[in-house]
């Protein structure tokens, strides 16, 4: 199925979950924020929320510094 993450379109398997997309990807779930379709996605739901073809994904990564 395709989806859009950060602005470009990808392909990833059906029944993907937000998890199973940052493992994919190699992003670990700690120091990241995730938007699906305008909504933040809790971190307590990354393992069950299922995306779905055409999907809008945004990942922010959080940095530290001073």
């Amino acid at each position: 199925m395709q989806i859009v993450l950060n602005g470009d379109s990808i392909e990833t398997v059906d029944g993907c979950t937000v998890e199973l997309l940052l493992q994919q990807l190699g992003i670990s779930r700690e120091r990241v924020a995730v938007e699906l379709n305008a909504d933040i996605v809790p971190k307590a739901g990354y393992e069950k929320q299922l995306l779905s073809d055409g999907d809008k994904i945004e990942i922010v990564h959080f940095v530290g510094g001073g």
